[in-house]
């Protein structure tokens, strides 16, 4: 693996976004001690939401894989603006929470939620195994097929 995470992020080609602003009354990010809270991130891609509806109607798995990834994407792109840029702070990511807009029979919330998990454990190494939570929702903000929000030990 390489040494460090922006190198692995290039070689994925991934550019981090700039942070978005939060769209109501919450922040964004929250540090208290030595965790780092990242607010539920959706698929944005270059300003706009990669995937909207219900998984199993309007979203297919591949899909929405990638936009649990773009998720991840996010929350990396969140982690940088909360550390000062230093993603080498993240001492280990402990919890991603994902939820995925689906029709009522649904039930690969799962897959859908690898695509963020498999993004930040290659991204991050060891450091990216986490526990983590894949829930079916009716909706979310915005019409968002998916929501992942992380839990985040620094240094």
């Amino acid at each position: 693996m390489t040494d460090s995470v922006e190198s692995r992020l290039a070689a994925r080609d991934i550019v981090l976004p700039e942070a978005a602003a939060p769209a109501a009354n919450y922040l964004p990010y929250v540090i208290s001690g030595s965790l780092l809270f990242i607010s539920g991130q959706l698929p944005m891609e270059n300003g706009a939401l990669y995937a909207t509806g219900l998984l199993g109607r309007d979203v297919d798995v591949a899909k929405g894989q990638r936009a649990a990834e773009l998720c991840a994407i996010n929350i990396l792109a969140q982690a940088k603006a909360a550390l000062g840029g230093d993603l080498e702070r993240i001492v280990r990511v402990v919890k991603l929470g994902g939820f995925v807009a689906s029709e009522p029979t649904f039930t690969e919330q799962h897959l859908v939620i690898n695509g963020a998990s498999n993004l930040i454990a290659e991204i991050l190494g060891d450091a990216g195994k986490h526990a983590r939570a894949a829930v079916g929702t009716a909706s979310l903000p915005l019409n968002a097929a998916v929501e992942v929000d992380a839990v985040i030990e620094i240094r």
